[in-house]
C-alpha cells in the first residue's frame, strides 16, 4: 500500500524523511557528548593536553586581573571615553566599564596561548571530525595544515568583535541622546534606557561570538573558506538558527564559568589567605585546568556537530523551490525511506 506525500529532493535518491527538520539543541548536545565519550581517550589525552596551557593561562589571568594595576588604567581610560561621548554617569555604566576592562586585560594575557595552543587544539580536533566518518587517531601532524587558516580567521574575528562593540556603543550613544532630546532626562528614564541598552549589547555580543566561533570551524572543515569569507558563511548558516546556537553555547559556558569559579574558590582564595602554594594545591590547580581544557575540547566538538547540522539543513533549503511526490517504500528504525519523483515546482 502506497501513500503520497510532498517532500524536498536530495539528489533524486532514496532518503529518510526524518533528516529534513533542523535538529533540536538537545539532540546536537547528545550527539556531541556521544562522539566525545566514544573516543574519550583520544580527546582527553591528546587534544586536552594541547589545550591545557591555554586553560591554565585563562584561569590565571582571571585570578590576577582584579589586582593588576593595568585594570585601573584601562578602566579610567574607558570611563573618560564614555564621558566624552556624552554617556550619563550611572552605576550600570561603571559596572560595564569594569567588565570591559577585565575582558580586555584577560584577552591580552591569554592572546599568546590563544594564537598557539588553543588554535592547535582546535585544528587537531577539527581534523579528526572533518570526514564523514571521523578518523581516530588523526594522522600525525596532518592538522598543522589547518593552523594557518585558523589563525587568519581568528584575527578577522577579533576585528569583527571590536567592530560589533563599537557599533553597539554607537547605538547606545544615539539612544541616550534621542531620549534626552525628547526631554526624558529623569533618573528613571536613564535607568530604563541603560538597562535596555545592556540587554541589547549582551544579545549583539552573544550572536557575534557564536558566529565567530562557527567561522573558526568552517575555516578548518572547508579549506576554501577562511577569514572574512568564513565569517560571512557562518552568518548564512546560522540564519534562522540563532536560538539553537545560543542554547548550545549556554550549557558549555555555564560549565566553564563553574570551573573558573572553582579555581577562584579553591586556589586563589587559599593563595590570598596564606601567600603560598602547597604541593596539594598546585596539583589541584593543575587538575582544575585539565577539566577546563576538556570542556574546551567538548565545545569544539559541539561546534563541529552544529556546523554539520546547519550545512545539511542549508542543502535541503537550497532545493526547497521544487516540490516532489514520493512513494513510501518501507520503515527502518522508525524512519521512513522514500523514493522521490518529480511532481511540480513552487511559485
Amino acid at each position: 500500500m502506497c501513500r503520497r506525500r510532498e517532500i524536498h529532493r536530495l539528489e533524486g535518491e532514496i532518503v529518510p524523511i526524518s533528516i529534513f527538520p533542523m535538529e533540536k539543541p538537545y539532540r546536537i548536545i547528545r550527539r556531541s557528548i556521544y562522539t566525545f565519550l566514544q573516543h574519550y581517550q583520544y580527546f582527553t589525552i591528546a587534544a586536552a593536553l594541547l589545550a591545557l596551557p591555554f586553560s591554565a593561562s585563562a584561569l590565571l589571568s582571571q585570578a590576577f586581573t582584579p589586582s593588576s594595576p593595568l585594570l585601573h588604567t584601562i578602566r579610567a581610560r574607558l570611563q573618560a571615553i564614555f564621558a566624552a561621548a556624552g554617556f550619563p554617569q550611572s552605576h550600570l555604566l561603571s559596572l560595564l566599564t569594569l567588565k570591559l576592562s577585565q575582558c580586555v586585560l584577560t584577552a591580552g594575557y591569554t592572546l599568546p596561548c590563544s594564537l598557539s595552543f588553543l588554535l592547535v587544539a582546535k585544528a587537531y580536533t577539527i581534523k579528526a571530525l572533518t570526514p564523514q566518518k571521523p578518523v581516530f587517531p588523526s594522522p600525525s601532524w596532518s592538522f598543522v595544515s589547518l593552523y594557518g587558516s585558523l589563525v587568519y580567521t581568528y584575527i578577522c574575528s577579533a576585528f569583527v568583535i571590536v567592530a560589533a562593540n563599537a557599533s553597539a556603543f554607537s547605538l547606545l550613544f544615539l539612544g541616550f541622546n534621542f531620549i534626552e532630546g525628547l526631554g526624558f532626562s529623569s533618573p528613571n528614564w536613564l535607568l530604563f534606557v541603560s538597562t535596555a541598552g545592556a540587554v541589547a549589547y549582551s544579545v549583539i555580543l552573544a550572536n557575534v561570538l557564536v558566529i565567530c566561533n562557527l567561522a573558526l570551524v568552517i575555516s578548518g572543515m572547508e579549506r576554501s573558506s577562511s577569514g572574512f569569507a568564513a565569517i560571512l558563511k557562518a552568518c548564512v548558516l546560522v540564519k534562522g538558527k540563532t536560538s539553537t546556537a545560543l542554547l548550545l553555547a549556554l550549557p558549555i559556558n555555564l560549565l566553564l564559568a563553574s570551573v573558573e569559579g572553582l579555581f577562584q574558590y579553591r586556589i586563589v582564595r587559599f593563595f590570598h589567605s596564606t601567600g603560598k602554594l602547597s604541593n596539594s594545591i598546585a596539583s589541584e590547580s593543575l587538575f582544575i585546568a585539565y577539566l577546563h581544557s576538556i570542556l574546551v575540547i567538548l565545545d569544539i566538538t559541539m561546534s563541529c556537530t552544529f556546523f554539520k547540522s546547519c550545512k545539511r539543513n542549508l542543502m535541503i533549503d537550497h532545493v526547497s523551490r521544487n516540490s516532489y511526490k514520493i512513494d513510501i517504500k518501507g520503515e527502518v528504525k522508525d524512519a521512513f525511506f522514500v523514493k522521490i519523483t518529480e511532481g511540480g515546482e513552487f511559485p
